[in-house]
């Protein structure tokens, strides 16, 4: 077999030996290389020699620097960015109109009743403090306050603050003085938060009370919501017809049904296209597929956003972490939203993870930036809509459109005109393309070396070859030299006097003959049955000199079999 013979032929030149030594494999490889300076070491004077050896090193070491700093400026992958313009009919964007609350209030006013009372006498109580409300707060249910209230952090003390509960009495360590007030210019409002069954709280600071009372009651309402059945939500929310009352794309009219719709007062300045290079070149991805992170928006037809990636990664540490989904973002199946009822602890487990710095960071570097992606510059101008002389007519026609009532059903405060329209009908596209590629890089490694050595890639193979060459001897030398170091014998010191020409001539040609020890001292030792004798008369020829072949020369067939 081939492996068979190359195995053979391999072995046979480890027991030859290499042949020649590295000072003579080198003086070859400047007599016969391509590269100018090696020559001229070899073929010049000494002074010559000297002054070419020291030239071929410099260069060299310039070539070297050279590559290294091409190589590192490819491997930066950098990337150049063109700016074009152009000009089409642009598409109208997909916009979003939506009410301020999500849900129509007469539809769920019966799920907010308790928590509506609860806020008046909260602000009551901030606002007024002197007043005293018990008749108020007797009737009130304090099921859902009890999970996470509010109260005062009295601070004109600051060495000894006091906490001032809301409804009920105070509780620290110092108590303030019967009858005491604190209002909300003197107080901090604070949300209180407890786990583990009321053992483990804390408390969260806002800058104002408004912000204090606002967050208390989204946290409240979101855990309300989160308890009733998607299918009976829908109902409770507004329905398209009742928010687009009319509608018009250019000359064409359009409803909710055509997919026109508005998200704000906007003129929408020329579109920017951004077309990045993606992997090595930048940090971002095509379509969200090598993000670790599950998208769970992509079950409503989107397009994958670093917006979506965020809050997709923010519910996920919501699950892991609280055991539940937070109420305003895509759920995974299987999983139930947050509430008092069945995770009293969530609250708790959900503030302290939004503010987190660590999950924050954690998110910001595991969604990445989309490649494709389109942004608008939005301008906004408000103006009082309609004029007095044609709000009635106006708003008869709407009432018409909308309730099929001669009567005028709508209000100016409930209705808004919006013109969403392009400034300019041009685009823009930034394009980013790869300042170094490839070709680059080799075209600049090979003028750098052919401009101061005088070489080609020929001249670099034949350099491969000779260190390919250096290390093949120094593996037939350690081979040889281990092969050695094995075979050689420890050998007892020979006190008697050097055997004759004739005993060594009959050792070799008997190997049952020991020489005569009578005459020596009793000390003296006799070769060992398996010892090697010393061949006399003049060794051998090394015919196995520096050759002009290849070294992977292949010898014959026969020459494999006879080893």
């Amino acid at each position: 077999m081939p492996v068979k013979k190359y195995l053979l032929k391999c072995l046979h030149r480890l027991q030859k030996g290499p042949g020649y030594t590295y000072k003579e494999l080198l003086v070859w490889y400047c007599n016969n290389t391509n590269t100018h300076g090696p020559k001229r070491i070899i073929c010049e004077g000494p002074k010559k020699k000297a002054m070419w050896f020291l030239l071929t090193l410099l260069f060299a070491c310039l070539v070297c620097w050279q590559w290294g700093v091409f190589i590192q400026t490819y491997l930066s992958w950098e990337v150049s960015v063109s700016l074009s313009m152009g000009f089409k009919t642009m598409n109208f964007p997909a916009v979003t109109v939506c009410n301020s609350s999500p849900f129509q209030y007469s539809k769920v006013k019966h799920l907010l009743k308790d928590l509506d009372e609860l806020m008046e006498a909260v602000l009551d109580k901030i606002l007024a403090p002197e007043f005293g409300h018990t008749n108020t707060t007797s009737t009130l249910n304090f099921t859902i306050w009890n999970h996470t209230p509010l109260v005062l952090i009295d601070e004109r003390n600051p060495d000894h603050p006091v906490i001032l509960e809301l409804f009920g009495d105070s509780q620290n360590s110092s108590s303030p003085a019967p009858g005491s007030t604190c209002n909300a210019q003197g107080c901090k409002v604070a949300m209180k938060l407890c786990s583990a069954n009321g053992t483990v709280c804390t408390f969260r600071n806002f800058t104002s009370a408004t912000q204090a009372v606002t967050e208390w009651y989204i946290l409240q309402a979101t855990n309300i919501f989160s308890q009733v059945l998607p299918e009976d939500l829908v109902g409770m929310g507004y329905a398209p017809d009742r928010i687009i009352l009319a509608c018009l794309f250019g000359t064409e009219p359009c409803s909710h049904r055509r997919g026109y719709q508005g998200v704000s007062m906007s003129h929408l300045s020329p579109q920017d296209k951004l077309q990045r290079k993606g992997e090595p070149y930048s940090p971002c991805t095509m379509n969200g597929s090598d993000v670790a992170i599950q998208n769970l928006y992509s079950d409503y037809n989107t397009t994958y956003s670093i917006q979506a990636c965020l809050h997709s990664c923010f519910q996920d540490h919501m699950i892991h972490n609280c055991s539940c989904g937070h109420y305003l973002y895509p759920l995974p199946a299987g999983e139930k939203y947050c509430n008092n009822r069945d995770f009293p602890d969530w609250a708790y487990c959900y503030l302290n993870l939004q503010m987190s710095v660590a999950q924050r960071e954690t998110c910001l570097s595991m969604c990445k930036e989309s490649c494709n992606d389109t942004q608008y510059k939005m301008t906004i101008s408000m103006a009082d809509w309609p004029s007095e002389a044609s709000e009635d007519w106006i708003f008869h026609v709407l009432s018409q459109e909308r309730d099929q009532s001669a009567n005028i059903t709508l209000s100016r405060k409930g209705v808004v005109k919006l013109n969403i329209y392009f400034q300019e009908f041009n685009y823009r596209t930034i394009e980013e393309s790869p300042a170094n590629n490839i070709v680059w890089l080799l075209s600049n490694l090979g003028g750098q070396f052919g401009f101061w050595m005088g070489g080609s890639v020929l001249c670099l193979i034949e350099f491969g070859e000779i260190i390919i060459d250096f290390i093949w001897i120094t593996i037939i030398k350690l081979v040889v030299s281990c092969k050695g170091l094995r075979r050689k014998r420890p050998q007892a010191p020979y006190t008697g006097p050097p055997p004759t020409v004739a005993e060594l001539v009959e050792a070799h040609t008997n190997f049952g003959f020991q020489p005569d020890t009578t005459n020596h001292s009793p000390h003296a030792e006799v070769y060992p049955d398996q010892q090697t004798l010393p061949i006399p008369g003049t060794p051998p020829p090394n015919y196995d000199s520096l050759r002009l072949q290849p070294l992977d020369t292949l010898e014959s067939d026969s020459e494999v079999e006879a080893i």
